[in-house]
């Protein structure tokens, strides 16, 4: 063999070879990786019309497969979904170019593929039965859902988002995104053009349907931070309810930052208590306290709750509920004027309302956040437990001297004279905090509510957003906040 030929057979072998390796390392080492591709549709296209199990909530199915083929022909199973937009945001959907929300990521266990069913596979088919997917139960409890979707869509056409949770545990009790959308609009296996351009419509519609704003939207919190704030001067300057601080009626930071009501006064101009401002959520004091704590423990105080202080610190600790969601930020923060006004929860203060709720939560729980999960257990066709889970700490926040004391004074906001008095529910006393978030010049506020109820034996923790309100928490947030606590108090 001549040198030419002897070079173009050992080139030729070299591409074999790394063709083989290549092909190795994709089918043996990242088959899984693709496979679970969020781009990668052909496992949702294939797995379509093949039965997948229910999700249930309190017992009853809220997204369900149901066979629709003809007599005598194989089995062809539609997804059928319960509720309208009611469950959506957190359910999801299952379609034929992808998925969302638990039909995404419970997929596995829905559609009877994942490893922890294959003693349960293989019985089927030495039996002959045909395979069914796990039975996925959530924790959302449908009053405290319902009441808050019907508060939303009675506000005759404004967005936002409400959570609630279980204290003690962690569990999602209810998880409001509006507007929401039906998923059987999107998920037709008879007329697939049709769900297409329902859900291409749904993208482009400007009040985003689509988005989960319970999870994965950033807010300003507005004085609902004021929580955190207080707990940071509590926990590094040993203040106490009776503690004061200057409450100019204006107080300079770089622009003039008026006080809880603009025009008027917290306390005269005199120094304010911190309960009293905290009842009716008194700007300048607050933005003092924050000046007076520094940024480096109003940011370390805002991370015990779950907020991040810096990307690579959300992407180093993320949180899954196991839906993802979207981290919450309060950076250190030293120069005044804006650690004064990240103090009332503006400037560099962005949270979504789920992580509102871990504040209200953390504070209803002698300051204990657990974390938040919304899957409470995954069951085999036969009801026997596959995953059951566990309640878990997140972070101890606060002493529970001081969580004591911060849920003395939010009784305040909502008792006569407090900033949130149309969240009280009669017989019950309830704790809560008003916010009220600068979204620019030219634009309304958005309205905050946090809170939980019973004070003295919290049962559930609260937190509502509307968006572009105008006006104040009290008069938009606070009743949605309100009917979603009677739902469990009452």
């Amino acid at each position: 063999m001549n040198t030419p030929i002897r070079r173009l057979s050992v080139f030729a072998l070299f591409l074999l070879v790394v063709l083989m390796l290549n092909v190795t390392w994709i089918q043996g080492f990242q088959a899984e990786a693709i496979r679970n591709d969020p781009l990668n549709t052909r496992k949702f296209s294939e797995r379509l019309s093949e039965a997948r199990g229910p999700i249930q909530v309190a017992g009853e199915n809220v997204a369900y497969s149901e066979d629709i083929s003809e007599e005598g022909k194989p089995p062809k199973y539609q997804r059928e979904y319960v509720g309208g937009g009611l469950y959506t945001p957190i359910v999801g959907s299952f379609r034929t170019y992808g998925a969302s929300g638990i039909e995404y990521t419970e997929n596995a266990l829905l559609d009877g593929s994942d490893d922890r069913l294959a003693v349960r596979n293989f019985r089927d088919i030495i039996t002959g039965r045909e395979p069914e997917g796990a039975q996925v139960l959530l924790t959302l409890d449908p009053g405290v859902q319902k009441a808050g979707y019907e508060a939303f869509a009675a506000l005759g056409g404004k967005n936002g988002a409400a959570v609630a949770l279980d204290p003690d545990t962690g569990a999602v009790l209810g998880a409001v995104s509006y507007p929401s959308y039906d998923a059987n609009e999107v998920v037709s296996i008879t007329d697939t053009q049709a769900a297409v351009d329902n859900y291409t419509a749904m993208e482009n519609d400007p009040r985003k349907p689509l988005l989960n704003r319970a999870l994965n939207e950033r807010y300003p919190p507005g004085s609902t931070f004021k929580v955190v704030t207080a707990a940071a001067a509590m926990e590094y300057l040993d203040a106490t309810p009776e503690s004061t601080q200057d409450a100019p009626d204006v107080l300079s930071l770089g622009n003039d930052l008026p006080n809880a009501t603009p025009g008027g006064t917290c306390n005269g101009g005199q120094p304010d208590t911190l309960a009293h401002s905290i009842q009716i959520s008194c700007n300048t004091s607050f933005a003092n306290w924050a000046i007076e704590v520094g940024g480096q423990n109003l940011s370390e105080q805002a991370s015990a709750f779950g907020f991040h202080p810096t990307v690579e610190d959300a992407e180093a600790n993320p949180l899954n509920i196991p839906l993802s969601v979207t981290p919450s930020y309060a950076p250190p923060e030293e120069d005044r004027n804006i650690l004064g006004r990240a103090g009332i929860g503006q400037s560099n203060v962005e949270a979504t309302p789920l992580q509102m709720a871990m504040v209200a939560a953390g504070v209803a729980n002698s300051g204990e956040v657990m974390r938040p999960y919304v899957v409470d257990s995954v069951r085999d066709s036969d009801l026997s437990v596959i995953t059951q889970t566990s309640p878990e700490t997140y972070s101890q926040a606060v002493s529970a001297s001081t969580a004591e004391d911060l849920t003395e004074m939010m009784t305040l906001v909502t008792q006569q004279g407090g900033s949130g008095t149309n969240a009280a529910i009669p017989g019950v006393q309830v704790a809560g905090k008003t916010g009220t978030a600068e979204t620019g010049p030219d634009s309304p506020t958005h309205n905050w509510f946090i809170g939980f109820a019973p004070a003295n034996d919290p049962q559930i923790a609260v937190a509502v957003v509307v968006e572009f309100g105008g006006g104040s928490g009290n008069e938009l947030a606070a009743p949605i906040a309100r009917q979603m606590m009677e739902a469990v108090v009452q």
